[in-house]
């Protein structure tokens, strides 16, 4: 059996060490029966894929404490709903999530306004509420939907003063 070298082993004795294994000829193929082949599919509800995509969770917590919400409101949730817009955001660049996408889904549902006009706030109550106990893709997606990809992307810096102007032009509420 093969050992590290810095194994005692018994001088007299040959010690077999680690070699690679011989390189196989020709190219990988996608031939298992779950790998895809062409293009990600495209479709309603299907989302935006991209790379990496799990570190907007960890982005979100640079926001903790930081958020403006409504007297029945929950940080969780608001955080929920705006990684949700950071994935789908970070994968129409063809990128990972990084804090600026977590900024713009926060923004345009208003949760870093110290006072959000009550339409907005009325309807971030039902659409946010408890959406992150819930094991339900519609209620997550259906909040990544409402902010539209020409919006998603703009800078975040110009998504800001649309929404200050007027928080309508940035969210699509017929999804």
């Amino acid at each position: 059996m093969a050992a590290p070298h810095h194994v005692p082993t018994d001088p007299n004795q040959p010690v077999r060490r680690y070699a690679s294994p011989p390189r196989r000829e020709g190219s990988w193929t996608a031939d298992r029966p779950g790998e895809l082949s062409g293009r990600q599919p495209e479709g309603e509800r299907l989302g935006t894929p991209g790379p990496d995509q799990g570190y907007a969770l960890k982005l979100a917590r640079q926001y903790e404490g930081r958020l403006h919400l409504g007297e029945h409101e929950h940080e969780v949730d608001a955080l929920a709903g705006a990684t949700a817009i950071a994935m789908k955001r970070s994968g129409l660049f063809g990128r990972a999530p990084v804090l600026h996408d977590v900024t713009v889904g926060l923004t345009v549902w208003g949760f870093l306004d110290a006072s959000p006009s009550s339409a907005l706030a009325e309807l971030r109550a039902d659409w946010f509420d408890e959406v992150h106990l819930r094991h339900n893709y519609s209620d997550l997606r259906r909040i990544a939907d409402s902010a539209p990809e020409d919006v998603l992307r703009l800078v975040h810096t110009e998504i800001a003063q649309r929404h200050a102007a007027d928080w309508r032009s940035c969210l699509d509420l017929d999804v």
